[in-house]
């Protein structure tokens, strides 16, 4: 077993060599220059992280906090946070003056309520931070192996990390800071690195050390290692480093390729070794993020204002008082005849003397400003936090948001945004890892101008749902309808990366086809022209596949599936078992590698040129429909018109395609090519880039067509479906990646945020005019020239739309661009462009445009935002949004850490939004309507009792009546109606999703509506205010006016030094009455009526959206299409995306082609 490990150990050794060509070799460049001056002063002392040089500079340590307090903070920052809420800070100002002897009440009676408000939201926010804390220390407490001084090393914890540490990270493990190379497991020191945490790519990316620490490969070779760096100070920059590394005297370049960056992963390299550059909040990754921010939703928000003009009120009721007040103290004692003798005037040191009645009426203001502090709901805010906690609870409890497969609900991680959850406009998602599964499945082809392939995508199967019927596919040569339940083409699916089903040409049964010598061709191609590297289960003896990139590794198993299998790569050859069309027999086929022409985003193809056994040299090539076609022979043209019909059908359902071509070579063009492009490789010029594309352009010309691959870029379950229901609901989507601009495009065609008919504005600096410029390296003159082209293509674009007839648009901006476009005089304008847009997607975004782009949208349009994301290049994005959702999946945990709440899975936002977020903003809504409406009911009669005792600030009530009132009395009801109330349940809420836009438009808790129940505070509309009526609501409205009447009568039965002025009022007075029965049934009949008909002529004239649901339930026509089509079409904002949208669309183009035809 030895023997064979290391050999297998010393062929992946030497199969590394096939990317190091690929790995540029550092250079002193002229930001090396810089070092040690402003900037870059950073000092690294490798593998000596305890010297008295190190301990001197005083850098970060590896603990990560994302947490709102820490132990020295919570309580300043935590009061801070209660009483900047203006209710509270009010109510410490009337408890500091209840100590005073100008109170009406006890000083007890005063504070003890504040005392309970302010500690009961205090402790819920120390839980949640706590439970902040606990997620960090799952990241902190990490193990990595750290050297320890002697040649071996140990496990320790991420936080203890230090800078200059040794650590060695194994395969499949993220980093645990920012390191610098030194060697890996190849010899070359070469490792392979997955950045989608970073900047959303699954591709793997290339990582070399430098070449005299890439013998470094044994641990005990760290024994005695010595290095001193010299780099950038931290920054916020991904893509760059600048730095040198001092060896045994000599002095070497270093830049990104030695950088490894904290949160990415070590993939397909069986460990590395690495030096401590960046740690904690040094990192690029966390420099990229910002401070946990203290978020308030609008809601509350616009509460304060609410308590402004309740402020006013309670001001203009005292100063009205203390004006009558002060004129009926100055004429109290007339003639020596007291009018109030029983408030003892002629002997009232200042209140009552009328020899000082403007001093009296000054401190009666005083007073009156204390006593009308009930108008104010003390127990507001901590009766919203408890609704919101157990509306939290029900959210982490909702089935339907558990995600059975990894075991993870959802989890609202902060309670203070619930109501948020039904107001969001705009959504602004990840891609990677948000809406796909990282994972890519060949479903369809076409080979000769036939469509092969009866795979099911997610955008076909929601198109099929939404139809109302089964997916039906159809044969093109025998024209047989064959229809495919989702069930049971998963079941047949058990390959991973591979969905395809078409007994045309599986098992062998393509040799049968007419075609057969091109299909051989087309997954001949597919099983060459790569850079994969198998690998041999020594004891399963099935072949796995590392691929730089899922794409590939999904062709590669495609072609193995349909015979063609790739199982062995050498330096210079690749190995096939493939089906031999002469013999009939599976043979062995030897393909000698001789170039390999690497796709890049400009050239947009890949390209082989292979020797055949029998010497024929073959160039395969493969790439975008747009720069292949344009390279066809013409006598390579026989299946172009029947490829691109189907490229733009697999286009339309979602899937993304490569054209796959080859061409013949003669000996003497091969020579004359490999001259030129080792001449290209080998320049040291600027234009060496440019070279290399002359020399690839003039041999991958006059191919012949094979035909077209359609993989798909796997969606997690559920998003196209979830797309549909948030357009319909009228939320904005964009889409915020790093991926390149072609993965981007392809994911919105998958997710329905794009379609065929649908215009696109692309704005990128790939123009000849800036690619000129960007070769002269004038700084200036590039960025002011990049700057006046974004924006031309931005005022091109409005435009566009101006006179674009109404017909959708998609905007879809590169990262370079997004730089210029966010510059402070461009961001407005090219907002206004974008909100214009049907869909919006940012591609090649860093994580910190990825935050200002969300700044720019929340900031701009000044309505709710959401932002979803797992990664860690997410978190910036999601401190910064309104609401910052993380996904749970399997990349890390910094994006949850560092959001508002977490799910599962995308489609997840469909129930936590058009469900939770409606209910939980229509009951926050309503309960803080009904609390200023009891407490202006209640403040009211305080007032009308003024006015009977002329002012003399006399409370009607007892103190413990007064305080009790808003704490115990009327409370429980209020938060029962905030925690279960439904207008319509979660069925109809799915069913209808414009039913959202009640939260969108904010028609709930406009001023209208708030106002309306404060002026109709004098009659009771607590019952008619639900919609929902469960037992505990009937417990807690019922029990709570047993519980007054039990108060009262055992309150009243207390001595009267306790009782005061409640003693035996009940049992001797009120009870015994009959007129006070009359008179509080006839009080509650009399202020019900109006609302009665209210409801009734706006739920029968005028009805809400959730009105008009009630009929449809209530007369049982949910299920008729006709009304539900009557009830969508009140929505303010026309579908424009998602698989509704294109249906829409696809009948519209039917109608019009239809007087043509």
């Amino acid at each position: 077993m030895v023997g064979g490990g290391t050999k297998r150990r010393r062929r992946r050794l030497q199969l590394s060599k096939l990317y190091t060509l690929t790995c540029a070799q550092a250079c002193f460049k002229q930001d090396h220059s810089q070092i040690g001056g402003p900037g870059f002063s950073r000092v690294v002392y490798c593998n000596e992280p305890d010297s008295p040089e190190a301990d001197s500079r005083n850098y970060s340590d590896n603990y990560v906090r994302t947490t709102k307090y820490t132990l020295a903070t919570f309580l300043p920052k935590s009061l801070f946070e209660q009483f900047r809420r203006v209710a509270n800070f009010y109510f410490l100002v009337t408890g500091v003056l209840a100590f005073t002897p100008l109170a009406p009440y006890t000083a007890s009676s005063a504070i003890v309520p504040l005392l309970f408000v302010i500690g009961a939201t205090m402790v819920k926010e120390g839980v949640e931070d706590w439970r902040r804390q606990k997620q960090d220390n799952e990241v902190n407490n990490r193990k990595v192996k750290v050297h320890r001084g002697d040649g071996s090393f140990d496990a320790k914890e991420w936080k203890t990390l230090s800078i200059g540490d040794i650590v060695k990270v194994e395969k499949n493990e993220f980093f645990p800071a920012d390191l610098v190379l030194l060697s890996s497991s190849y010899e070359d020191a070469i490792c392979y690195v997955e950045t989608m945490n970073l900047d959303g790519e699954t591709n793997l990316k290339v990582k070399q050390g430098l070449e005299v620490t890439s013998s470094l490969r044994d641990e005990f070779n760290f024994k005695g290692f010595e290095a001193f760096v010299k780099c950038e100070d931290p920054n916020a920059n991904l893509y760059s480093f600048v730095g040198t590394m001092e060896l045994k005297g000599a002095k070497y370049p270093l830049s990104p390729q030695q950088l490894l960056l904290r949160d990415s992963k070590l993939r397909n390299t069986d460990f590395i070794f690495g030096a401590v550059i960046f740690t904690g909040h040094d990192t690029k990754v966390i420099q990229n993020s910002t401070d946990p921010p203290s978020k308030r939703s609008m809601i509350e928000k616009k509460m304060d204002k609410i308590i402004y003009l309740m402020f006013f009120m309670v001001i203009t009721m005292a100063f009205i008082g203390s004006v009558i007040f002060g004129v009926t103290t100055r004429d109290d004692l007339k003639d020596g005849v007291m009018k109030r003798w029983y408030l003892r005037p002629d002997s009232s040191s200042i209140f009552f003397d009328p020899k000082r009645a403007p001093v009296a009426a000054i401190y009666h203001f005083l007073t009156a400003v204390m006593l009308y502090s009930y108008f104010i709901p003390i127990s507001l805010y901590v009766s919203i936090e408890i609704v919101k906690v157990l509306q939290s609870i029900f959210i982490n409890q909702d089935i339907h948001m558990y995600y059975e497969e990894a075991d993870k609900p959802a989890r609202a991680r902060t309670s203070n945004l619930n109501e948020e959850l039904g107001q969001v406009d705009t959504i602004l998602s990840d891609k990677t890892g948000t809406l796909t599964c990282n994972s890519m499945e060949f479903i369809k082809c076409s080979v000769a101008g036939t469509a092969y392939g009866r795979g099911v995508t997610e955008v076909e199967m929601a198109m099929g749902r939404r139809k109302g019927g089964p997916l039906v596919f159809q044969s093109d040569e025998n024209d047989i309808d064959m229809e495919y339940s989702k069930e049971a083409i998963t079941e047949e699916s058990t390959v991973k990366g591979f969905n395809f089903r078409d007994e045309r040409i599986m098992n062998g049964n393509w040799v049968t086809e007419t075609h057969a010598d091109v299909i051989q061709k087309f997954f001949r191609l597919l099983a060459v022209c790569h850079t994969v590297i198998p690998e041999v289960d020594e004891d399963t003896e099935k072949i796995s596949y590392e691929a730089e990139s899922p794409d590939e590794a999904a062709f590669v198993i495609a072609a193995r599936e349909l015979g063609f299998e790739f199982f062995n790569r050498t330096q210079t050859t690749i190995s096939v078992r493939e089906l031999d069309l002469v013999s009939g027999k599976r043979v062995e086929r030897l393909y000698k590698v001789l170039n390999v022409l690497e796709f890049n985003s400009t050239r947009k193809r890949m390209s082989v040129i292979v020797q055949e056994e029998d010497g024929k040299l073959l160039l395969l090539c493969k790439g975008a429909d747009n720069v292949m076609f344009e390279r066809l022979s013409k006598n390579g043209r026989e299946f172009e018109e029947e490829t691109r019909d189907h490229v733009n059908e697999y286009a339309d359902a979602g899937l993304r395609t490569l054209i796959l071509a080859y061409r013949e070579l003669d000996e003497k063009e091969y020579k004359v090519f490999n001259e030129r492009i080792s001449e290209a490789k080998s320049s040291v010029s600027a234009d060496r880039e440019s070279l290399i594309e002359e020399v690839t352009e003039k041999i991958e010309k006059d191919l012949i067509l094979l035909g077209a691959t359609a993989v798909e870029d796997k969606l997690q379950n559920g998003v196209p479906d979830c797309i549909d229901k948030l357009a319909q609901a009228g939320i904005k989507i964009w889409v915020l990646t790093g991926d390149k601009m072609e993965t981007a495009i392809n994911i919105g065609f998958a997710c329905s945020l794009l379609r065929q008919d649908m215009k696109q504005i692309i704005i990128n600096l790939e123009t000849p005019e800036i690619q000129s410029l960007e070769k002269t390296g004038e700084k200036d003159v590039i960025a002011k020239a990049s700057k006046e082209n974004v924006l031309s293509q931005i005022i091109n674009g409005k435009t566009q739309l101006k006179y674009s007839g109404g017909n959708a648009f998609a905007l879809i901006i590169d990262g370079k661009s997004l730089a210029y476009a966010l510059d402070d005089d461009i961001k407005h304008i090219f907002l206004e462009l974008a909100v214009s847009c049907a869909s919006v997607i940012c591609c090649r975004s860093s994580p910190k445009q990825k935050a200002l782009v969300t700044r720019l949208v929340k900031s701009g349009n000044g309505k709710t935002t959401l932002a979803i994301g797992d990664g860690a290049n997410d978190v910036g994005m999601l401190q910064e949004a309104d609401i910052g959702v993380g996904i749970s999946g399997v990349e890390g945990m910094q994006a949850v850490m560092s959001s508002d709440i977490a799910i599962a899975q995308f489609r997840y936002l469909e129930r936590l939004l058009l469900v939770h977020g409606h209910w939980c903003y229509r009951r926050i809504s309503t309960m803080i309507c009904y609390f200023f409406y009891k407490n202006i009911t209640f403040g009211f009669t305080l007032f009308l009792y003024e006015t009977y005792t002329t002012f003399s600030s006399t409370p009607a009530y007892n103190d413990w009546f007064l305080s009790l009132y808003n704490v115990f009395f009327s409370s429980l009801p209020v938060i029962a109606l905030g925690v279960f109330d439904q207008d319509v349940s979660a069925r109809y809420c799915l069913k209808f999703p414009l039913l959202y836009q009640e939260g969108v438009q904010n028609v709930l808790f406009s001023w209208r509506r708030i106002l309306g129940w404060m002026f109709n505070g004098f009659y009771s509309a607590m019952a008619l205010a639900i919609s929902y009526f469960t037992l505990i609501q009937h417990i807690v409205i019922w029990s709570s006016i047993v519980v007054w009447y039990f108060f009262i009568t055992v309150y009243g039965e207390l001595p009267s030094r306790i009782s005061t002025g409640a003693y035996k009022v009940f049992v001797e007075a009120l009870a015994p009455s009959l007129s006070y029965w009359l008179i509080t049934l006839f009080v509650v009949v009399a202020t019900l009526m109006p609302y009665f008909i209210y409801s009734a002529l706006q739920m029968s004239f005028f009805p809400m959206y959730h009105g008009m649901i009630q009929w449809l339930r209530y007369e049982g026509q949910c299920n008729d299409p006709e009304y539900c089509d009557i009830v969508r079409q009140r929505s303010i904002r026309p579908t424009t995306v998602g698989f509704t949208a294109r249906l829409e669309a696809k009948k519209r183009s039917v109608r019009i082609s239809e007087p043509a035809s």
